[in-house]
């Protein structure tokens, strides 16, 4: 995959905390990463859950407890990847056929003792089917949230 790949978003950051903290503020803090307007629930977002583990779940727990499992982790390579699938169909519901779902990778490049580069690769758009290009640049768009969030955490933590 080369960033200029039409089925994938690329997006990256860099933060001004070690690799390790980063990575650790992305996975154990993803509560605070993720948007809570990014919602597939009917209820308001009480929480999100990202289970740092390969077999784990990524959910969103609304205020009336109904949980909506969005992506799978898929593999845990701690303080330098996390790879997980995106279940979400271009209509913005649950995907139920795993074949067509996408996956997200994200990285976590050590620059220096102090400073990381955090890359999202949002891959295999195409694989969502019918709409796919429409969609790819909803998750073109959301994304940079998620990474502002994370460089919050990352300011918050250094100080």
């Amino acid at each position: 995959m080369t960033r200029n790949d039409p089925t994938s978003v690329h997006q990256d950051i860099t933060v001004d905390v070690p690799q390790a903290q980063a990575f650790a503020l992305f996975t154990e803090r993803f509560d605070a990463v993720k948007p809570r307007e990014y919602n597939l629930l009917s209820v308001p977002v009480e929480e999100t859950v990202l289970e740092p583990w390969a077999g784990g779940s990524v959910y969103d727990r609304g205020t009336d407890g109904t949980i909506c499992r969005w992506a799978r982790v898929l593999a845990v390579e701690p303080p330098a990847r996390l790879l997980m699938s995106w279940d979400i169909t271009p209509a913005w519901e649950l995907e139920t056929d795993l074949d067509r779902t996408s996956e997200v990778e994200v990285r976590f490049i050590a620059l220096s003792d102090r400073q990381t580069r955090v890359e999202i690769h949002h891959r295999h758009l195409d694989r969502h089917g019918e709409g796919w290009q429409a969609f790819r640049e909803g998750v073109a768009e959301g994304w940079p949230v998620f990474l502002d969030n994370l460089r919050g955490l990352t300011v918050r933590a250094d100080a």
